[in-house]
C-alpha cells in the first residue's frame, strides 16, 4: 500500500512518495491500480497509467465507488486506459472485491508460498527509538536505497516497514518503525496508531536495535522503550547515532558508555555501539552485533554442561538461610521457549530473594554467552 502518487509536485512528502511508489512498483509481483468512478479519468490517472504500461508487471485496474447501476455504466470509460484486467468494486460495501481477490491470487504458485514460509524463518530486527533519531536513515543506509521517507519533520514514518536484507552473505528482515514518544495531552490519532504499530513490530522482532541521539543522551522515554523490549524478552543492541556531532577526547566513548549502562541497570549486559548514519560509520558493525545477539538468543545449553557449571556456582556461594531453613539447589534445566529461561529445582523456591537470583543470572552470563539477551529464571519445588 503506497502513498498517493502526484507527478511533478515540489511538496517534500509528495516528492518522497514518488520515490516510494517507484520502489514499490519495482518490487511488486502485480499491481492494483486504484481509480475513482466519481471523478472519472484524471490527468494523474493518465500519467500513472503511462508509467505502469512501461513495466512488465500484471496491472489490475480497480474502479472504486461503483455502488449503483449508473456508476457501473460510467465505470466503463476506464477500459480506455488499455489494461486487460478491470474490476468494478465498492470498498465500503465490499461488492466486487471477491472477484478481484481471486484474480490477484490466481498466479500464486505453491513454491511462492514455500519461499514466503522460508522468509518467515529469517532473523527479524526492529529499529526502534524516539522520533527523529535517524531510524529510517539507518535502514536506507544499510540497504543502499531510499526505502523509507526521511525528512527533518519528526513523525515522518507512520507504518512499520519490512525490508528483506540479503547482502554480504547476511540475510534477515529489517523492520523500520514509527518513533515512540511520551503520550502528550493532545493525542494525535495518527501518531497513537503509529506507536501501537511500533510496539507490535517489537512483538514480531527477535532483536531490537534501539537508536539514541548522542546529543540528547538517554532520556526517560528511551529507558521506557528499552524496558519494553527487555520485558518482551527480545535481544537488544543500543546504537548511539549522530556520534560525528559530539566533541570527543580520549575517553568520551568509554565515559558515555559507563553513564549509559548506569541508567540501563539492572540489565547492563548489552552491546553499545557509537555510529553515524550520515557518515555511514560502523553501521554494518551494528548488523554483525544484531546477528550475534540473535545467535545468543537461540542458544540452547546442554543440561549436563549447565548443571556442571551452575551447581559449582551454587556450591561457591550458597543461598542465604531463611527462617533456619538452608536452601539447596539440586538441578537446573533450560526451558524449551524462545527466550532463554532456566528452571532451578530447590527445596524452598519461594524463599530465594532477588540478590541471589541476580547472582545466578550473572553466573549464567559469565559461563555462557548471553550478551544482549534478557534471561528469565524460575525456581521450582523439587
Amino acid at each position: 500500500d503506497t502513498g498517493g502518487f502526484v507527478p511533478g509536485s515540489d511538496d517534500i512528502f509528495e516528492t518522497e512518495i514518488r520515490k516510494q511508489v517507484r520502489i514499490a512498483i519495482e518490487e511488486a509481483d502485480s499491481i492494483i491500480f486504484m481509480v475513482d468512478v466519481a471523478t472519472g479519468i484524471t490527468d494523474l490517472d493518465d500519467s500513472m497509467a503511462d508509467m505502469l504500461r512501461r513495466g512488465n508487471k500484471p496491472v489490475y485496474v480497480v474502479v472504486n465507488k461503483v455502488d449503483n447501476g449508473t456508476r457501473e455504466l460510467e465505470a466503463t470509460e476506464f477500459y480506455s486506459l488499455g489494461f486487460e484486467h478491470n474490476f468494478f468494486i465498492s470498498s465500503i460495501s465490499g461488492s466486487g472485491t471477491g472477484e478481484l481477490l481471486d484474480a490477484v491470487t490466481e498466479p500464486i504458485m505453491a513454491e511462492d508460498v514455500e519461499t514466503a514460509m522460508k522468509d518467515s524463518g529469517l532473523p527479524k530486527f526492529a529499529i526502534i527509538g524516539q522520533p527523529n533519531v535517524g531510524k529510517s536513515s539507518l535502514l536506507n543506509a544499510l540497504i543502499g536505497q531510499e526505502r523509507t521517507i526521511v525528512s527533518d519533520i519528526s513523525g515522518t514514518t507512520r507504518d512499520s516497514i519490512h525490508t528483506h536484507y540479503n547482502l554480504f552473505q547476511k540475510e534477515f528482515m529489517l523492520i523500520d518503525t514509527a518513533g515512540i514518544r511520551k503520550k502528550s495531552k493532545e493525542k494525535e490519532d495518527l501518531e497513537f496508531y503509529s506507536i501501537i504499530r511500533a510496539i507490535k513490530a517489537i512483538d514480531d522482532a527477535d532483536v531490537c536495535l534501539i537508536v539514541l541521539d548522542a546529543h540528547k543522551g538517554i532520556t526517560a522515554q528511551d529507558i521506557t522503550i528499552f524496558s519494553l523490549a527487555v520485558r518482551k524478552g527480545k535481544g537488544v543492541v543500543v546504537l548511539v547515532n549522530k556520534w560525528d556531532l559530539v566533541e570527543k577526547d580520549t575517553n568520551t566513548a568509554r565515559d558515555y558508555e559507563k553513564a549509559l549502562k548506569q541508567k540501563l541497570a539492572p540489565f547492563t549486559d548489552v552491546p553499545i555501539l557509537f555510529i553515524s548514519v550520515k557518515e555511514k560509520t560502523r553501521i554494518f558493525k551494528a548488523i554483525e552485533l544484531g546477528l550475534e545477539v540473535y545467535e545468543n538468543r537461540q542458544r540452547k545449553v546442554p543440561t549436563a554442561k549447565l548443571n556442571e557449571a551452575m551447581l559449582a556456582a551454587v556450591a561457591a556461594y550458597h543461598a542465604p538461610v531463611v527462617r533456619g531453613n538452608s536452601i539447596k539447589i539440586k538441578y537446573v534445566t533450560q526451558l524449551p521457549i524462545p527466550v532463554p529461561s532456566f528452571a532451578f529445582f530447590t527445596n524452598y523456591p519461594d524463599d530465594i530473594k532477588t540478590p541471589y537470583r541476580n547472582y545466578l543470572e550473572n553466573q549464567l552470563r559469565l559461563k555462557f554467552n548471553f550478551k544482549g539477551v534478557p534471561i528469565r529464571i524460575f525456581f521450582r519445588k523439587k
